[in-house]
């Protein structure tokens, strides 16, 4: 594949060799090592949302494989499809990077550069999907469960862009979800039909957290006001107060169940700081896991080596 836009469109052996290269790169950097195998390579990172994790993961990633990350700000092309054209933009940068890495609102911008481009172009989190975060969840799911065939996740909160990839790998790679949403924030039913064709009956909804966690080795929640959501803040906040993961809920859950945040958490509203900084707490190997599995792709798609 040249792209990595959304879960749902890479061939299973794709995804899984992913995973297996996350993997050797990792216990090759914990050991003290790297693969400079994009040395003289150049990537193009284009945001149109600030991000701690997905700025510096790839900014080392890119480092650490030998590369050189630019850094893109909305300011300095004038915004990305508004100064000049999308397809102009992903044709120029064709001619100057060796890859371009995009953090957007709209998914079409994505889909756009990549049409046009003649490089890999990377999806890093749109309005719709965020792919690396969710392989990024797996490769983590995947060390603390050795298998994650079986696996069951309880997505709790927004039906947003991180449960909609959550859901395609799930249904991708071997492991079910429940999401527990308010009414009227649920996931929307063309990801649930598409994620169900792909392994039957892999994704379903409830609008009751508890019943969502009942059999869950993963218990997964994200911020209930995502960015461009500013003005629905408290309306939000209100709506989604029953959805909490603290305490009380994970009780209810298996003694063995994890819990995740694909971060920045806001403590105190989407999870507690008491679950936050348990022991059953794995959301920092998360957010490690990204370098990991972005360092894994930028192999794949930029370097001719396996």
């Amino acid at each position: 594949m040249k792209d990595f836009l959304t879960i749902i469109d890479c061939p299973v052996e794709f995804l899984k060799d992913l995973l297996r290269i996350s993997t050797r790169l990792k216990r090759l950097y914990t050991f003290g090592g790297n693969d400079p195998c994009l040395a003289g390579q150049t990537l193009a990172m284009l945001f149109e949302k600030p991000s701690l994790r997905t700025r510096i993961s790839f900014q080392v990633a890119m480092t650490d494989l030998g590369g050189h990350p630019i850094y893109v700000k909305p300011e300095d092309i004038g915004g990305i499809g508004k100064r000049e054209p999308v397809k102009d933009i992903a044709r120029i940068l064709s001619r100057y990077v060796d890859g371009i890495m995009a953090r957007t609102f709209e998914h079409s911008t994505v889909t756009e550069l990549a049409q046009y481009a003649s490089v890999p172009v990377i999806n890093a989190l749109t309005d719709w999907s965020h792919p690396c975060q969710a392989m990024a969840d797996v490769l983590t799911i995947e060390e603390h469960f050795d298998d994650i065939k079986g696996i069951n996740i309880a997505f709790i909160g927004d039906g947003n862009n991180v449960a909609r990839s959550l859901a395609f790998a799930c249904a991708k790679l071997g492991m079910k979800m429940i999401v527990a949403t308010p009414a009227g924030y649920e996931l929307d039913t063309e990801t649930i039909d598409r994620a169900n064709q792909v392994s039957a009956g892999c994704i379903r909804q409830t609008h009751d957290p508890k019943e969502a966690v009942a059999d869950a080795h993963i218990i997964y929640t994200d911020t209930w006001v995502s960015m461009g959501q500013e003005a629905e803040k408290q309306k939000r906040r209100e709506d989604f107060a029953a959805f909490q993961v603290n305490a009380e809920l994970v009780k209810t859950a298996p003694d063995h169940a994890k819990i995740m945040h694909c971060l920045p958490a806001y403590r105190g509203f989407e999870i507690t700081d008491e679950i936050a900084e348990s022991p059953k707490s794995i959301m920092f190997d998360q957010a490690e896991n990204r370098l990991h599995f972005q360092r894994a792709l930028l192999k794949k798609l930029m370097s001719q080596q396996s």
